[in-house]
């Protein structure tokens, strides 16, 4: 069996944005309970034993943990490279200043447009100039600089302006992902799946950009999985590489499975009642779709099977509520139907504006529950 090199810690979803693409679940009410110091410290240390090299922080903020600094130093004296995912708000210089010492590797400040406005807009609060502050001082600090937008309908067509602030900001790596339907941008989907034209002018610009800054700052960019003709791989498979730990202790094959475990006729697997390696090794969860003896047809007799491995389990559950479901976006897939009338609607030039749903503040409480006894 393969063994995972990289934990996401989404370590709480407590977040001052208000982002209505947020792939964060919809029921945050369920995720209050977070881990405590411990409790991370003891999932840390499992990690490193299963063989993990990667620690990416995130949230929600992660920067609203007051224990952030201590999870990165622990993180870094047992061997794993460590990044935060933040969206720089918090990320003041004292802090930043605890947090290069502690040995954090490494940095990724979210950004929403090129310009106050717009970003103000769709992060629906003020945050812009705050941003490129905290970029300013990952730079100064000496950290390699990732930024990462969210491309959609609303701030695609800035996407020239957008590549000029990287490179205003010396950004070493910029990563233009379209957004993926789930959580609450699976709410807001109608709002935010670009057209067709827009996607066209936006490809082109990014190449012209690519060829003109070459190596000096490497341009990532992620098409929307439902103009393609095959499904994304699955996190390179379900649970082959990499996993995710949610808040409350989850343990999950990839960052949106939470919304699909109820459906899934499996328990789920938690932090707090079973090791990492137990979880990785023999839960049915992640042993659900693991391998392709799960898959139907045309899956099961495709040869690109060990290419895109089915496609996304939580995309197939979303759009058809079985998760073991060929992914909707295949051509080859019954489904496919559900992708095209989306795309369909997005390339209508009549259709009326709608409202976009802010993704909502969640409260939270900090576990102060014994590590290893279930709160």
């Amino acid at each position: 069996m393969d063994r995972p090199f990289a934990l996401l810690a989404e370590v709480t979803y407590a977040c001052p944005l208000h982002c209505p693409y947020c792939s964060n679940p919809l029921a945050l009410e369920r995720y209050r309970d977070e881990l405590s110091t411990e409790e991370w410290l003891r999932v840390l240390a499992q990690a490193a034993d299963l063989g993990v090299l990667q620690v990416h922080l995130s949230g929600g903020e992660p920067m609203q943990r007051h224990d952030i600094v201590e999870l990165v130093r622990t993180a870094n004296q047992l061997g794993m490279y460590t990044n935060l995912i933040t969206s720089g708000l918090g990320f003041a210089i004292r802090r930043a200043e605890q947090l290069r010492d502690a040995g954090l590797d490494h940095v990724q400040v979210s950004i929403q447009a090129d310009f106050q406005a717009l970003s103000d807009r769709i992060a629906g609060t003020p945050s812009f100039d705050r941003k490129l502050v905290a970029a300013r001082l990952v730079k100064r600090l000496g950290w390699p600089l990732t930024l990462n937008v969210v491309l959609h309908r609303h701030n695609i067509d800035r996407i020239g302006g957008i590549l000029e602030m990287a490179e205003a900001l010396q950004a070493d790596r910029i990563e233009l992902a379209n957004t993926q339907y789930y959580g609450w941008a699976g709410r807001n989907r109608a709002e935010l799946l670009p057209s067709r034209e827009q996607l066209e002018r936006s490809e082109a610009t990014v190449r012209s950009v690519r060829e003109r800054v070459g190596e000096r700052m490497e341009i990532i960019y992620v098409i929307p999985d439902y103009y393609s003709r095959y499904p994304k791989p699955c996190m390179d498979g379900w649970a082959r590489r990499q996993f995710t730990v949610a808040p409350n202790g989850d343990a999950l094959p990839c960052p949106v499975a939470g919304d699909l475990v109820d459906g899934l006729g499996v328990p789920g697997a938690n932090v707090r009642d079973h090791s990492l390696e137990w979880i990785w090794a023999q839960s049915p969860l992640f042993n659900r779709f693991r391998g392709d003896d799960w898959m139907p047809d045309p899956c099961r007799s495709c040869e690109r099977k060990s290419i895109d491995f089915g496609g996304c389990r939580c995309q197939a559950f979303a759009l058809t509520g079985d998760a073991a479901r060929t992914d909707p976006v295949c051509h080859l897939s019954a489904d496919r139907g559900l992708v095209s009338a989306a795309v369909a609607a997005a390339n209508d030039p009549s259709r009326p504006p709608g409202t976009l749903i802010p993704r909502p503040h969640p409260g939270r409480t900090v576990s102060l529950a014994t590590p290893g006894v279930r709160a």
